[in-house]
């Protein structure tokens, strides 16, 4: 009986009564428990990933407003769904075609949602990548101007569109609500995942830990960036004949 009143006092809050459950919306009464149950599912047949890894990936495509709960659900719903169309179609001719046909589809639609976010992920890489060196170029000009490196920041965020200025934008809104500057920066840098990002990142701490002229920095970084793109460009045209 202690053993129960103890349950029942550390639970107390946490459960829904009948009456309370039936008041809820569809959403939160059905689909909500049902997406978390199949993303459950989906990590115990996988345990090598995680959420933590499944949420970077989503972040590298820009995908932040798709939890990553719902990514690994659709994965599951689209597996099963493809297994159920095979069988459904194959089994018509055969059996053995059925199961065959199902194994593929299944396969095929639990791996075109990752297929799709890696894609997305490197496109938008692609288009930072691009867009890095005139960003750094607005950036020193701002900072020549008198601006501070926030103050900077948010220019850039109104006058730029693009994967790299919603990147900026996250993290000025980061460094708003208390982050520090420098942890904002690596967090960007962590989501994109991008070696010139990085190197700026890393140039802009070291500049405001050694107290170096912050403008000078950046044209620096942003000539870098631009020789890289060109030498860049410059490999895939002399791939470009052979493939």
């Amino acid at each position: 009986a202690r053993r129960t009143l103890i349950q029942r006092a550390a639970t107390y809050g946490h459960t829904l009564g009948a009456v309370e459950r039936e008041a809820l919306p569809f959403r939160a009464r059905v689909l909500v428990p049902f997406v978390s149950r199949l993303a459950a599912a989906m990590l115990r047949l996988n345990p090598r990933q995680t959420i933590e890894v499944v949420s970077a990936g989503l972040l590298a495509a820009g995908m932040r407003r798709t939890s990553p709960h719902s990514f690994l659900a659709a994965k599951a719903v689209f597996g099963i769904g493809g297994v159920l169309l095979g069988v459904l179609f194959g089994a018509s001719s055969s059996p053995l075609t059925g199961i065959m046909l199902g194994l593929a589809l299944g396969a095929g639609g639990f791996i075109a949602p990752s297929f799709l976010v890696s894609g997305r992920a490197r496109r938008r890489k692609d288009a930072i990548l691009v867009a890095l060196p005139d960003a750094l170029d607005l950036l020193a000009v701002s900072v020549e101007a008198g601006m501070g490196f926030d103050a900077a920041i948010s220019k850039l965020t109104e006058h730029s569109r693009g994967p790299l200025a919603e990147e900026f934008e996250f993290a000025l809104g980061e460094i708003r609500i208390g982050e520090s500057r420098q942890e904002a920066l690596r967090r960007m840098a962590g989501r994109t995942a991008t070696q010139e990002l990085v190197s700026f990142v890393r140039a802009v701490i070291q500049a405001d830990q050694l107290g170096t002229s912050l403008s000078r920095i950046l044209r620096l970084q942003a000539a870098e960036t631009r020789l890289k793109r060109q030498a860049a460009a410059e490999e895939k045209a002399m791939k470009a004949p052979i493939k």
